[in-house]
């Protein structure tokens, strides 16, 4: 408990002595009225003021009010949160991805996606066996909201969600099965100097969010759970704070919300909203569930003038679904029909021609992969595009995620074949 505070507004004393009445040497009273002091006797049931507890004692013909800065003191330490420290090795993990791991900052978006998707699948998985976790929150869906003007990024999902328990094992330690495997991944890798999805395969990919971010607040809540969590920490932090959502406009039915305050060299590229939509498109275009970005629209409005109508565009922001076209090579190659494969090529490949010929094929044994190949209607213009010895015609895709498009060519016959690997 704080100590109790007092203080003399009028004297020397040890308590506030405030006298209810003034008398002057011409036997004239006045009556105090001070404007620290609540009017029409407000004084007899106490107040409060800046945070501050003040309570009334009457001492013969004088009013003491004493001051209590403990009530401050709880309602301060209600706000701030719980402080925890990260596990050792997150704060190596951090580290290293925000000082030399990726030369593409754009990949935190991918990762923060693909855990959306994540805690999705796992709420539909249990809710095979719990209904109830769905409730009525609504649609199984991902949504990024981008705002130029404070410079942030939003990533809502309706998934699983995580109760303080699960914030702290998942934001504040490393499963097993991460740090060593990465770190060791890494070291293999060193030498070679790639730039590569490690942290998509070893699942901590949400600390990429520090790539861009100068700020990460996470605010969740579990259909497991009665209350909504907020997990807030900063770049270069060796902590984080959790603390519970009381405020119902901020409340949420259910998921997660991730929203990144960005860094002031990444503000105003990674804050646009067709910056966001194009990586989108480009990483997680075959997610299973459906992504909305807000973006900016036009619409054609009519007018009417002096008897006549006129026509005007005006803008406005609406969400806009950023992944409609669907993955066929994870379908059978008996289910697929021609017209779908080629509209799936132009659409992918930004093609106007069908392609020559096309193969779906399947590959088991010590590594497995779902394929299409394409060979498209007309041949490279550019020569240095057959001869280049890196292609950008095969593109490795992981769980539907688009993870590299960075080959040797001597994979395949350079220029003009394209292959969705899955």
């Amino acid at each position: 408990m704080a100590p109790v505070l007092s203080r003399s507004l009028v004297s020397s004393a040890s308590f506030i002595s405030l006298s209810s009445s003034i008398r002057h040497p011409n036997n004239t009273v006045f009556n105090l009225r001070s404007v620290f002091l609540p009017q029409n006797n407000g004084l007899r049931k106490g107040f409060s003021c800046s945070g501050l507890k003040w309570k009334p004692e009457k001492r013969i013909d004088k009013i003491s009010v004493r001051c209590e800065a403990a009530v401050a003191e709880q309602e301060a330490a209600d706000t701030s949160g719980e402080k925890f420290e990260y596990q050792a090795e997150v704060s190596r993990l951090l580290d290293l991805i925000v000082h030399s791991l990726y030369s593409h900052k754009e990949v935190f978006l991918r990762e923060l996606v693909s855990n959306a998707s994540d805690a999705l699948d796992k709420l539909r998985f249990l809710s095979v066996t719990e209904p109830s976790l769905l409730g009525d929150a609504g649609d199984l869906e991902i949504r990024i909201r981008s705002d130029l003007d404070n410079g942030t990024i939003t990533v809502t999902d309706t998934g699983i969600g995580m109760t303080k328990e699960e914030l702290v094992d998942c934001l504040g330690t490393i499963a097993q099965s991460g740090t060593s495997k990465f770190l060791k991944a890494l070291k293999e890798n060193k030498d070679a100097g790639a730039d590569n999805g490690l942290i998509g395969q070893f699942g901590v990919g949400f600390y990429s969010a520090f790539l861009v971010a100068e700020k990460v607040v996470v605010s969740t809540k579990s259909p497991k759970s009665d209350k909504q969590y907020v997990w807030e920490s900063e770049a270069e932090s060796s902590s984080y704070v959790i603390k519970e959502v009381t405020d119902p406009e901020k409340m949420l039915r259910r998921g997660t919300e991730i929203t990144l305050y960005l860094k002031e060299d990444d503000k105003y590229e990674f804050s646009d909203a067709v910056r966001i939509q194009g990586l989108v498109k480009n990483y997680s275009q075959f997610v299973a569930f459906p992504i909305y970005t807000w973006v900016e629209k036009s619409r054609t409005v009519e007018g009417e003038k002096k008897k006549t109508k006129k026509t005007k565009t005006e803008k406005y922001w609406d969400w806009e679904l950023a992944n409609e076209t669907k993955p066929i090579w994870m379908r059978s190659a008996k289910e697929v029909e021609k017209d779908e494969y080629q509209e799936f090529y132009k659409k992918t490949f930004n093609e106007f021609l069908d392609p020559l010929a096309y193969t779906h094929f399947t590959t088991e044994g010590e590594v497995e992969f779902r394929s299409v190949l394409y060979i498209p209607g007309m041949a490279p213009l550019n020569n240095e595009e057959v001869i280049n010895p890196k292609t950008k015609n095969i593109r490795l895709y992981v769980k539907r995620v688009f993870i590299s498009d960075d080959f040797d060519g001597e994979l395949f016959i350079q220029g003009f074949n394209t292959l969705f690997w899955a």
